[in-house]
C-alpha cells in the first residue's frame, strides 16, 4: 500500500510539472509606469528593482526554481496578490485617490518592515531593505505625494470624512 501511494504521489508530481501559470513578463513600453508622471531617482529605481518590482510590476525576474511545481504556483500567487495591492507599471492608470492611498500604504508597509515579504527575502537576500534604503523609499514616496498635493486639490486625493 505504501509503495502504491508513493508511486501515485510521484506520478502526480511529475504530471504537474507540465502545468504552469502564465509568467508575469511584459515587453515593450510602459505607458502607465509611475515614473512617467513622477520622477524616480536612480537609487530609488535600483531599490524598487531589487526589492519590489518582482511582485509589484508587470515584469518578474523568475529564479531557477520557479520552473518546479508547485513552487511556481506559490510564486505566481504572490505576484498576483502583489499586483492587486500596487502595480508600479499600471500606477498612473488608476484614480488619483487610489494612487495617493497606495503611496500612504507603501510608507506604512516599508516602515513597519512588512515589505518586502519575509518569504521573498529568504531567497532574495539583497531585497532586505537597510534603514538607509527604507528612508530613501519613504522620502521618495513623500515627495511624490507632495507633488500630487501641489498639482491637484486635496479632495481629489483623499476621501472626505463625512
Amino acid at each position: 500500500m505504501f509503495k502504491k501511494t508513493l508511486l501515485a504521489l510521484l506520478v502526480v508530481l511529475v504530471a504537474i510539472q507540465f502545468i504552469h501559470p502564465k509568467r508575469n513578463i511584459s515587453e515593450g513600453p510602459k505607458p502607465n509606469y509611475i515614473g512617467n508622471n513622477y520622477a524616480v531617482p536612480d537609487d530609488v529605481k535600483s531599490i524598487l528593482t531589487k526589492a519590489c518590482n518582482d511582485c509589484h510590476s508587470n515584469n518578474t525576474r523568475y529564479p531557477w526554481y520557479s520552473k518546479l511545481q508547485p513552487i511556481h504556483w506559490w510564486l505566481n500567487k504572490h505576484v498576483v496578490d502583489g499586483k492587486k495591492h500596487i502595480n508600479y507599471d499600471e500606477f498612473i492608470n488608476r484614480p488619483l485617490r487610489y494612487q495617493y492611498h497606495k503611496l500612504e500604504e507603501t510608507i506604512e508597509m516599508v516602515k513597519e518592515g512588512e515589505m518586502p515579504l519575509k518569504s521573498y527575502t529568504w531567497t532574495h537576500k539583497d531585497a532586505k531593505l537597510t534603514k538607509e534604503e527604507k528612508l530613501k523609499i519613504t522620502d521618495w514616496v513623500l515627495s511624490v505625494m507632495d507633488n500630487m498635493k501641489s498639482k491637484y486639490p486635496i479632495d481629489s486625493l483623499v476621501k472626505s470624512n463625512r
